[in-house]
Parts: structure tokens; C-alpha cells; sequence
């Protein structure tokens, strides 16, 4: 069973990512193994669909642990990510006790206790952390706003929130903390010297062949070398959104739903909505990059040609 002892050493965190089916570098792993230990937050920046939410997803298994995610988006305030209280509840329960012989304290002190507070990702994770501690995800923070930065930056500090009408929750373990951005715009530097800081880079191409193999292991040996091949050459193309690996197991996964075993000019117009998402892209790809049989042989590159070279 998944347990703690799963973190002992980075080359045990590795090996458990590896059981997952997420291939990590070392560096990636030493840097969960010191979050894990120092208590401190991980921070990873690098272009979407690298695999950067999926380290949470992940970590949480291996820990068998909950999973709370707070999904960044503009505007997002601090109601909505640590708590609100539930209005319509507590109506309800003021006329239920309007016959009652209950003062307004007496009242208040009902209607403004715990089972009417709705709690958010945040205050979710302070108290679960009060048992085994969870992974709390924050998702795409570049998404937010500046001020949301500077309540989490209070939040992550001490992992404490004050309710007036309640008093102050605190939690007793700090839970795995993960942050990504897209790097849609600049992190403020005070949250990011909190953390542990991480680039996820686009895989080479041994390390996507690996994660085809890993996460896709019906899909032939061949047909998967071809897919990482033409993925690492499209990514050298001038586009507005170049393929993440998520792209990447998309599209190995219409393959084998469509029971190709082999890229060819057809397969690639007819699945090219798997891997490009921009219509500019794919005018662009079909006007330029895939215009002539010279770029289209390149890009269709089988794994004994690229060796050869």
C-alpha cells in the first residue's frame, strides 16, 4: 500500500512516479522529495500540456491521499478559493426557529457555526490536513489576479485562516502543495521565493517515446516512435501552440481507436484536430509544413531514418 515511506529517497520517488506512469527526470524528483520533506510548495512553470497539473494527480495516488484542486481563473477572490457561508441554509433554519424563544445571539450562534460553512479548496485543505495531509493542487495561478497572489501568499505562509464567527482554523500538518503556471504572464517573486521551483520542459525525444510506451502501451512499437518523431519535428515549426505531450496521448490514442499501425499522409489530415488546436495552425501546417512531399517525408521520418542520420 501507497504510504509514506514512498518518499524516503528521490530515487524511490522516481521509481514510484515511474509506477504511475509519469517519467520524471531526476532533477523533477528531487525537488518533489525536498517539498515533501521541508514542507515547502512546489512551483512549476512550462508550456501547457507538459504534465505539470498530472504531478498532483500523481503524488496524491502514491501518498493515498485526497486530492483538493483550486482552479485559477480572473477574478477569482478569496470567498471563492477559502470560504462562503451558505446563505440559503441559513435562512432557512432562521424560519424554521422564528416560533422559537431564541435570542439574535443565541441565533447567530447557530446559523454561523460550522455546518453552514461552505468551505473552499483552500479551507478544505487546512482541514483535512488534520488527518493524513492532502496534495492541494492550484492550477494555472497565472490565470488569476494579482491580489489573489497576495491572500495566497498569507495562506501559504502559515496554512491559518481567521473566521469571525468561528475563531481561527489552523492546520496540523501543512499539506503537499503544487502551483502551476502557464506563464501567461510573471509570477510576483515574494511567491515564488516560498517555493520550490521547477521548468517542465517539452520532452526530448527519448523521454516521449517513453511516456507513449508508458501511457499508451497498446499502440505499436513502431507507430509509437513515428509519433514521437513527428511530434519533436512539429515543434520546431513557427506555431501559435505547439503540441504538449497531453497532444502527444491524444493522439496516440485515436490511432489505436482508428487501428492505424502506421503514419501516412491521410492518417495525419484525417487526426490533425488531436494535435493542433488553432485554425491558423492548421492552415499554416497545410499551406506550408505539410505542402510539399519533401516536408511531409521529413515530418513522416520512420525511427531506422532518424538513427541513420
Amino acid at each position: 500500500m501507497a504510504n509514506q515511506a514512498n518518499f524516503a529517497s528521490i530515487d524511490m520517488i522516481r521509481e514510484q512516479l515511474i509506477n504511475q506512469r509519469y517519467i520524471a527526470d531526476q532533477s523533477l524528483a528531487t525537488v518533489i522529495y525536498l517539498s515533501y520533506h521541508l514542507a515547502k510548495p512546489i512551483f512549476l512553470e512550462g508550456e501547457p500540456g507538459v504534465g505539470k497539473t498530472e504531478i498532483a494527480l500523481v503524488l496524491a495516488d502514491i501518498l493515498a491521499t485526497k486530492l483538493i484542486r483550486l482552479q485559477c481563473y480572473e477574478g477569482l477572490d478569496a470567498n471563492s478559493a477559502l470560504y462562503e457561508w451558505n446563505y440559503p441554509k441559513q435562512l432557512l433554519r432562521i424560519k424554521m426557529d422564528e416560533q422559537c424563544s431564541q435570542s439574535p445571539e443565541e441565533m447567530g450562534h447557530v446559523i454561523y457555526s460550522e455546518p453552514y460553512l461552505i468551505k473552499r479548496p483552500l479551507l478544505e485543505a487546512i482541514l483535512s490536513s488534520q488527518g493524513n495531509k492532502p496534495v492541494l493542487l492550484i492550477d494555472e495561478l497565472d490565470r488569476a489576479d494579482e491580489e489573489f497572489e497576495a491572500f495566497l501568499l498569507e495562506i501559504l505562509s502559515d496554512f491559518q485562516v481567521s473566521i469571525p464567527e468561528i475563531g481561527t482554523l489552523k492546520a496540523s500538518h501543512k499539506p503537499l502543495v503544487v502551483i502551476t503556471s502557464n506563464r501567461t504572464r510573471d509570477i510576483h517573486d515574494a511567491l515564488k521565493r516560498r517555493c520550490l521551483y521547477h521548468w517542465i520542459d517539452y520532452p526530448d525525444l527519448e523521454k516521449e517515446l517513453n511516456i507513449i510506451q508508458a501511457r499508451v502501451p497498446n499502440l505499436e512499437n513502431s507507430l509509437a516512435h513515428q509519433v514521437a518523431i513527428f511530434m519533436q519535428n512539429i515543434r520546431q515549426q513557427d506555431l501559435m501552440k505547439k503540441p504538449g505531450i497531453s497532444e502527444t496521448l491524444d493522439w496516440a490514442e485515436a490511432l489505436i481507436k482508428l487501428q492505424r499501425n502506421l503514419l501516412d499522409q491521410d492518417t495525419v489530415e484525417q487526426t490533425l484536430g488531436c494535435i493542433l488546436k488553432y485554425r491558423e495552425d492548421i492552415q499554416k501546417f497545410k499551406s506550408s509544413i505539410w505542402s510539399t512531399p519533401d516536408k511531409r517525408a521529413q515530418l513522416l521520418s520512420s525511427y531506422s531514418a532518424q538513427n541513420a542520420s
